[in-house]
């Protein structure tokens, strides 16, 4: 015979937002998810830094794993990404890029990236760093994070 004791549960994290093909895309362009972003997602290479900046971010909205990990440098891709199942991200801002267009093998991206977690909102203010990886864009690191 067994004994159970009963544990607290955790509230169950709300679902995440129902983003279809139709959606506006999260990154904020004024474009369909499916016309932007979600063509990223389904295989198109992203033509600058910045295009690939935009659809990582939306594969954080969207829990797209196996893009963030598809798109992340080797040298510095992690294993295994496990995301927060509370984390709702809620808004990109682009602050500035440098080069990452098709004439450059380098790029960076200055972004805002506004979210909540556990009921609080905050921001991710980072400066990313792309290169060219076997002829795609990837994002290599953070140049710094604040």
């Amino acid at each position: 015979m067994s004994r159970r004791t009963a544990r607290p549960r955790r509230p169950a994290a709300p679902p995440a937002p129902r983003i279809t093909a139709a959606s506006p895309c999260p990154c904020g362009l004024p474009s369909s998810y499916a016309e932007c972003c979600g063509r990223f997602h389904a295989g198109a290479p992203a033509p600058t830094c910045e295009a690939l900046m935009r659809s990582r971010y939306c594969a954080f909205v969207v829990r797209d794993t196996g893009y963030l990990l598809r798109t992340w440098h080797p040298d510095h891709r992690p294993a295994v990404l496990d995301l927060d199942p509370e984390q709702r991200w809620e808004g990109l801002e682009i602050l500035e890029t440098t080069q990452g267009t098709a004439f450059h093998t380098t790029g960076t991206v200055t972004f805002r990236a506004r979210f909540t977690a556990g009921g609080q909102a905050d921001a991710l203010y980072e400066k990313s760093r792309f290169v060219r990886y076997e002829g795609a864009w990837v994002y290599e690191t953070a140049v710094f994070a604040g």
